[in-house]
């Protein structure tokens, strides 16, 4: 078991060649060149800031859950043996080392310090003495050659991993090898071959490569390096070129722009904050502005997040449902670090709403609460499809949560020296803070029991008498109901989305208190959820989590319940557990207004259940029956692992039989109030599995059985012909919710239904099961 280091305190196992080091000596390695354009808002080192309940458990259990336990082997393979396993193979050393990195320097953890020190030596030592870091054989370098087509994507994400491995332990080597790949890209781009003709998506994988190329310059001097950033740029016109700043500039829409790819178009306005910062040219800022406020007026989703299939869509296409590969983590992720930038270069307090949204909201949402997995997409509603293993958004997650720390609390530094630095207030959480502010070190407290309340305290520690002003962020979410130093209240109205605290005179256990209005909000739905809502709480969005709800109801079944016409939202936990609120919904099953269960978005489903975020608004009729099988109660031969539905007339949601047993036999049944007179059935697929989730029809199709009476046993009256040949491991391509339908051959009389058939068992044939999203009967 790690302990948490205290603020101000980071421990480190250096490389044999430094020295061992105290925490308070290991400080970020300066810039070489000075920003000419400079931050309003100066993000502390991590080791500066301890952040504490439920999002600073988030944030320790990316370190302690995933970035530790990952198996560098894979992620190095491809560079010892050359080709790698697959074309972007060599874009996750790069991105642990990342977000290690960043995770090491705020916890100091020496086993992660450890394998930081590895990883970066075995990468090292598998550099080309031309400077190539990549995956791809001689002869498929810098091209696109199929199955070869990412290579500068990996040497941006080998710079941005060694270079943030550099800044935080001064190990010369991991320098010396981002010169040698900027190097090699500068005598490779333009002289040899177009940038774009080594990058897909119009050249924006390649051109990305922009963000730490301008770091390199910072690092180095080295001019070379920020005419490379000049060229990139100027590149983006060329005549098959992706145009970013023309189009964006003319068009303002960044579904508009190159072929609307979200994660490489994000990641290259990242590069322009950078090459900005660089140069001091504000208006390369112009463009990146464009595109952010047309992703936060027509793309960007509830919870923080913005495409669908990894793509930017049209205005306000922002579907809920998994089938829409909602919400990429690396696009997230992304976003992310377009808010930072923003925040960091203008000092505004728009971009810091930004970031607690995605952080607290979908972000969260990506990352399996106990941190050891991620979702690739993360849809509103459904089933979250977390993974370990090895892909972009695995890999992309974990940076995004590693950014955290630095955020709660920044500096905005005085403009001349008759003025006083300011301490930002970013993150309302519990935490401390302890940073070199104007005359001296001042560390910080911030206790809260957030979200429950908004009662803030916070209290100079060390470090008094100081002269500083505070700044504390103007949620769009809550208002100020008081502020307060010592007791004594102190005006504080917001300005340009900050509430600011004149400088003083602070004293060792001084107290600034202030309060926020948190509790329950309701926001409509509009465009494609008009006729919905959404519950929140503060910053939180809420999802309705069917396996936590007493009644276990499907979620498209319910109606958010009202009392004397206002939704009822109850915080029902105390602090330290579990966060869950109960709303009053209505249903079909149970019209009248009853509690369920809701969570935060970040932790629904959290356990395979099914949730949603968007349900049916107060005052909206309950939904109506199609099939004479909707709503009606339904059961299956054995329980499954995914808490769905196959008569709630969605076909997104489903059940399984899984229970990694072998079965001979599976069946999916509903029952009638009364008896029904049975013309067709249709029966739709669940979801294929790579062990099994279909029915296997080797030995005959399945068959639909009834019951005449309650106590009359089942008997055969058809079968699915229309379901295809199927065997144990072939599933005949099968697609999420296909359905089958097949007419009775003559009508009867039922109780109840089902289908039986098979289950199949894929790769693993020490068990079977099945699946079924819809169970659906109909009259003649």
């Amino acid at each position: 078991m790690r302990s948490i280091v205290p603020a101000g305190v980071l421990t480190a196992a250096l490389l044999a060649a430094h020295s061992s080091e105290s925490a308070d000596d290991i400080r970020p390695v300066p810039f070489k060149t000075a920003a000419k354009l400079a931050d309003q808002l100066m993000l502390p080192s991590p080791h500066q800031t301890r952040i504490g309940g439920w999002l600073g458990e988030r944030v320790l259990n990316n370190e302690r859950n995933r970035l530790v336990k990952v198996d560098l082997e894979p992620l190095l393979a491809g560079f010892r043996q050359r080709p790698g396993s697959h074309p972007w193979i060599g874009e996750h050393i790069g991105k642990w080392m990342h977000a290690a990195t960043l995770a090491w320097a705020y916890t100091g953890d020496a086993e992660l310090r450890q394998k930081l020190d590895y990883a970066a030596a075995e990468l090292i030592k598998t550099q080309e003495p031309d400077g190539y870091l990549g995956t791809y054989v001689p002869g498929q370098r810098f091209g696109l050659y199929r199955g070869a087509d990412w290579d500068v994507w990996s040497h941006k994400y080998n710079l941005m991993g060694l270079l943030t491995y550099y800044q935080y332990t001064g190990n010369p080597a991991a320098l010396e090898a981002c010169r040698k790949m900027g190097d090699l890209l500068v005598r490779t781009f333009p002289a040899q071959k177009s940038i774009l003709a080594a990058g897909t998506h119009v050249g924006m994988a390649a051109t990305s490569v922009l963000e730490p190329m301008a770091l390199l310059y910072r690092h180095t001097g080295d001019e070379r390096y920020l005419d490379f950033c000049r060229y990139i740029v100027a590149a983006w016109d060329e005549p098959e070129g992706p145009k970013i700043i023309a189009t964006l500039l003319a068009e303002r829409q960044v579904n508009k722009t190159a072929n609307a790819k979200a994660y490489e178009m994000l990641s290259n306005l990242v590069g322009l904050c950078e090459l900005a910062r660089a140069t001091g040219d504000r208006q390369l800022l112009e463009p990146v502005l464009i595109a952010w406020q047309d992703i936060v007026d027509k793309r960007l989703y509830l919870t923080g997040t913005a495409s669908q299939g990894e793509h930017f869509r049209e205005d306000h296409d922002l579907p809920n449902d998994s089938a829409a590969h909602v919400g990429e983590t690396c696009v997230t992720t992304t976003w992310i670090q377009l808010n930072s930038q923003l925040m960091r270069l203008t000092g505004e307090a728009c971009f810091g709403d930004q970031l607690e949204k995605t952080w607290l909201n979908h972000l969260a949402a990506a990352q399996r609460p106990d941190g050891a997995q991620w979702c690739y997409f993360t849809a509103l509603e459904g089933v979250k499809p977390y993974g370990p293993g090895i892909s972009c958004c695995v890999s992309s997650g974990p940076r995004g949560m590693a950014m955290v720390p630095q955020h709660a609390c920044l500096i905005r530094p005085a403009a001349n020296a008759a003025e006083a630095d300011a301490l930002v207030v970013n993150l309302f959480g519990p935490g401390t803070f302890s940073s070199m502010l104007y005359g001296g070190v001042v560390t910080i407290e911030q206790q809260t029991d957030f979200p429950h309340s908004g009662h803030v305290t916070m209290v100079v520690k060390e470090g008094g008498p100081k002269r500083f002003a505070v700044q504390v962020r103007a949620p769009k979410w809550a208002e100020l109901i008081a502020m307060t130093v010592n007791g004594e209240e102190v005006p504080a109205a917001a300005d340009k989305g900050w509430i600011r605290v004149p400088a003083r005179q602070w004293l060792s256990g001084d107290k600034l208190e202030f309060e926020l209005r948190v509790g329950a909000r309701i926001i409509l739905g509009n465009h494609g959820n008009v006729g919905r809502a959404a519950l929140a709480w503060g910053p939180l969005v809420l999802a309705y989590d069917m396996n936590q709800s007493p009644q276990h109801e499907a979620p498209a079944l319910l109606v958010l319940g009202e009392v004397r016409g206002r939704p009822q939202l109850v915080l029902r936990s105390p602090p330290g557990e579990p966060l869950r609120w109960e709303a009053m919904v209505r249903s079909v099953r149970q019209p009248e207004p009853h509690p369920a269960v809701f969570v935060p978005f970040a932790d629904a489903g959290a356990d395979g259940g099914r949730y949603q975020v968007w349900l049916r608004a107060p005052g909206e009729a309950l939904p109506q029956a199609d099939s004479l099988s909707a709503f009606m109660p339904e059961s299956r031969s054995r329980e499954g692992n995914v808490a769905g539905s196959v008569t709630d007339g969605d076909a997104s949601t489903f059940v399984v039989t899984f229970d990694g047993r072998p079965a001979q036999e599976d069946w999916f049944a509903v029952e009638f109030d009364a008896p029904v007179t049975v013309g067709r059935v249709t029966f739709a697929h669940g979801q294929t599995f790579h062990d099994g989730g279909w029915f296997d029809t080797s030995g005959g199709k399945p068959e639909i059985q009834i019951k005449r009476g309650s106590d009359s046993p089942w008997e055969s009256v058809a079968r699915l012909d229309a379901y295809p040949a199927t065997t144990a491991i072939d599933s005949q391509g099968l697609k999420p919710g296909q359905a089958f339908t097949s007419p009775l051959p003559q009508l009867v009389r039922a109780v109840a239904l089902r289908v039986v058939g098979k289950p199949a068992s894929g790769d693993n044939p020490r068990q079977a099961f099945s699946s079924c999203a819809e169970l659906q009967v109909f009259a003649p």
